[in-house]
């Protein structure tokens, strides 16, 4: 036999070597090896076995690494499908399925000395007064970490060993595994009454659960991708939980996928308190970022090894090696985060859909904010639609009050940070000992620093934006690049040298701040990602707003996501309109779902919630459709806007950037790739939808078919729209400066065709680089 294998460095090709006689039983598709590569020896995986090869003189594989394969079958398909969907070379597709910390060659496991009680053998050997108490403590424990009993008793390794010569116990290495949560009491919790909205969703989840594959394939009018569209409050977490329970008793495996701002000790724990004990006891897996290496490396494990059959975790999560797999939850599947931003460049949504799709699981995506896309599929009948329109228990929606901060700059002399009437509102609240969180999209504590008299600005030596100064740390930062500068003392223009420095704009420190001499009394904590470094901050902040030990709970858009405190009962959200002034065709529609989802903090006890939203553009629709939670509304009409402008949903993106440090010779590959992708498509890029039927693809878009489907696969591609090129609206990140192309299809399959031929052949300079991204959820 001979393996093909697909190496770890970017060549787009597969390479045959030759399988020992050793590693006969051992290889598998899915394996990972290390093989010979001209001088180097590097590390592949085998995707496929095949018995014969047009090669000759085929080196051998020299290792296979780990004990049972990498990739099961399944990943291995979805890997191939990300490459080829989202240009990317199919070995980048493949690394991106498994963490770092499970690709290394080395074994990751952690050996730890245990010590173990052993039955004594004739006559019990006599021991000293310590000894025996040592030797009292290990029978009852039976086994535990020899550093653990050193703990407990203040012995020595030597007494130890002592009683291992007496053959009273053994002390041997064994792999412990690094449980980030290990250290958590968790209360195990039961199934909730659901109300009639619940019920009628459960259903039919677990209708098409327990529809058979060959059902499935048979009746394409049964529906395995549900949008459960339920306004925050709703309980959409019971549903998961309960969909989960239906999958486990199935005897399949389960994938939640949850944006990684909301992944919170909080959310974590509702999970593994209902999984913890009864019938359908098992291991949670967790993974995100704030895990160290070496918790990674085991939680992943815990999976492979069918131990852990439910996953909860980031975009990543969504390659967890869960075999059978039964069902994938996409919470706040609208998130802006589930995309990758570096190659390759998925949406872990979509990768969700296409791998439920793959393995017959049933995916429910979740929100109460969906996004356009989600909701056109849903209308058009690919998704079913799951609507839940009210809150558990009957609670009532909070009241939402927009505030004209113009006419606040009028009566103040000057733009003030918080109206009177949130003012009064928190006043209130904390009188009646009610706790609120404030909102603002943006750090540090002023956007720049200008000086009065010359006009000068300090700005990022590598960025196109201006410094925020952060004041606690006495610097000026870009939160583009990371650069960092000492605060100017007086102005750097040599002519100038004012003292006089204006701080500009707000961030969540310069409110942090005001409240303090505000409200002296309260208690305040602050939530950005100046502070929550390490992932300790997040459980210590979260606990002590649930038990009260903080009043005012100030944040950027980590606090606006997936938190339950029943004491919340007032919201503030500081401007509501810096989202709003983006050059982005989603700016709308970012800031009403960041509006609804920070309103949803508040009212979810027995007191009804109050949200005071301030902006200096209060009657924009965005704003206006969030007050009033009228989703529906703000869809109809961003659809229609979407349509005139050929925009997504109604069409594909992919936005083609070029990167590098001469602009002049940035401008010129721009221009130059523009006319090789004409070229490319047959043609210049122009507007127009073609004629022949039309069929839905795996994401549930448009795809263009017609009898001849071979013939038109040859054919120029008609429909796509080129603009550009033109500088990206971050004209210069990390000295780089960037030149967009933007092409619009209904076709993105062709197209990604299409373009994964012409990348290979474009002779662009050496010191330009080209980023190809599919489905973009950032034009800037």
């Amino acid at each position: 036999m001979v393996a093909r294998v697909t190496l770890e460095i970017a060549l787009r090709k597969e390479f045959d070597y030759a399988i020992p006689p050793e590693f006969a039983a051992e290889i598998e598709v899915g394996s990972r090896v290390k093989v010979p590569f001209g001088p180097r020896q590097v590390l592949g995986i085998v995707t496929a076995l095949v018995e014969e090869t047009t090669h000759t003189n085929l080196r051998a594989i020299l290792k296979v690494v780990g004990r049972q394969t990498m990739v099961t079958p399944e990943v291995l398909r979805l890997a191939r499908w990300i490459g080829e969907y989202y240009c990317c070379p199919p070995e980048t597709a493949l690394k991106s399925v498994l963490p770092e910390a499970v690709r290394k060659e080395a074994e990751g496991w952690k050996e730890r000395l245990f010590v173990r009680a052993t039955a004594a053998v004739g006559e019990p050997p006599k021991l000293t007064k310590r000894q025996e108490e040592i030797w009292k403590l290990i029978q009852e424990r039976r086994e535990l970490p020899l550093t653990e009993l050193l703990k407990l008793t203040g012995a020595t390794t030597e007494t130890i060993r002592r009683l291992e010569d007496k053959g009273l116990a053994t002390i041997a290495a064994q792999v412990s595994e690094r449980d980030p949560y290990a250290n958590e009491t968790i209360i195990a919790s039961q199934p909730l009454v659901l109300n009639a909205e619940q019920s009628a969703a459960l259903a039919q989840i677990v209708s098409a659960m327990d529809a058979g594959p060959e059902l499935k394939t048979q009746n394409s009018k049964l529906k395995t991708t549900f949008l459960l569209h339920g306004v925050t409050g709703s309980g959409k977490t019971e549903i998961y939980l309960q969909a989960i329970a239906h999958t486990l008793a199935q005897g399949k495996g389960a994938i939640v996928l949850v944006p990684e701002i909301a992944l919170t000790p909080q959310t974590v724990e509702r999970f593994k308190a209902r999984f913890s004990s009864g019938p359908l006891k098992t291991l949670v897996a967790v993974l995100h970022s704030h895990l160290s290496a070496g918790e990674r490396h085991d939680e992943w494990h815990k999976i492979r090894q069918g131990r852990a059959r439910i996953v909860i975790g980031a975009r990543s999560a969504i390659f967890a090696p869960v075999s059978p797999l039964g069902l994938v939850i996409v919470d706040e599947e609208h998130e802006h985060s589930y995309k990758q931003e570096e190659a390759p460049r998925y949406h872990a949504r979509d990768v969700a859909v296409v791998r439920g799709q793959m393995e017959g699981a049933v995916v429910v995506l979740g929100s109460a904010t969906p996004s356009l896309e989600s909701y056109h599929n849903a209308k058009r009948g690919k998704y079913a639609l799951l609507e839940m329109p009210s809150r558990v228990d009957d609670k009532k929606m909070p009241i939402v009050r927009v505030v004209d901060m113009r006419q606040e700059g009028h009566k103040d002399k000057g733009t003030p940070y918080f109206s009177q009437r949130l003012k009064d509102a928190i006043t209130t609240r904390l009188e009646k000992r009610e706790q609120v969180i404030l909102f603002l999209n943006r750090r540090g504590y002023a956007t720049s620093l200008q000086c009065v008299k010359c006009g000068y600005v300090a700005e990022c030596p590598n960025c196109s934006v201006s410094l925020t100064f952060h004041r606690r740390a006495q610097k000026i930062c870009c939160h583009i690049c990371g650069h960092e500068a000492r605060v100017p003392q007086v102005c750097p223009e040599p002519k100038c040298r004012n003292p006089e420095i204006r701080q500009a704009g707000l961030g969540t420190e310069r409110v942090e701040d005001t409240l303090v001499k505000l409200f002296p009394h309260a208690r305040i904590a602050r939530m950005d990602s100046d502070l929550m470094k390490r992932k300790e901050d997040y459980r210590r902040v979260l606990g002590e707003f649930k038990t009260g030990k903080v009043d005012l709970l100030v944040g950027t858009q980590m606090i606006a996501k997936g938190l339950h405190f029943e004491n919340v009962t007032l919201v503030g959200v500081i401007y509501a309109d810096l989202s709003l002034h983006v050059p982005d065709f989603r700016a709308g529609e970012r800031t009403f779902q960041l509006l609804t989802q920070v309103a949803g903090r508040a009212g979810r006890g027995e007191v009804e919630g109050e949200v005071i939203v301030q902006a200096f553009t209060p009657f924009h629709p965005a704003i206006q459709f969030a007050r009033r939670h009228d989703f529906a509304g703000f869809y109809e009409q961003e659809i229609e806007y979407r349509a005139q402008l050929n925009y997504p949903p109604h069409s594909r993106i992919a936005l083609l950037t070029l990167r590098g440090r001469n602009e002049e010779k940035v401008e010129a590959a721009a221009k130059h790739l523009r006319a090789e992708v004409e070229k490319a498509l047959g043609g210049k890029g122009a507007g127009g939808k073609g004629s022949g039927g039309e069929q839905l693809n795996l994401l549930g878009r448009a795809e263009k078919t017609t009898a001849t489907e071979d013939a038109e696969s040859a054919a120029p591609l008609k429909d796509v729209l080129i603009t550009g090129p033109a500088a990206a609206p971050l004209a210069r990140a990390e000295t780089f400066y960037r030149w967009q192309l933007m092409l619009r299809t209904r076709q993105m399959t062709r197209l990604s065709a299409v373009l994964e031929k012409l990348l290979p052949k474009l002779a662009l300079p050496e010191d330009i680089t080209l980023a190809v991204d599919v489905d973009p959820v950032s034009l800037m």
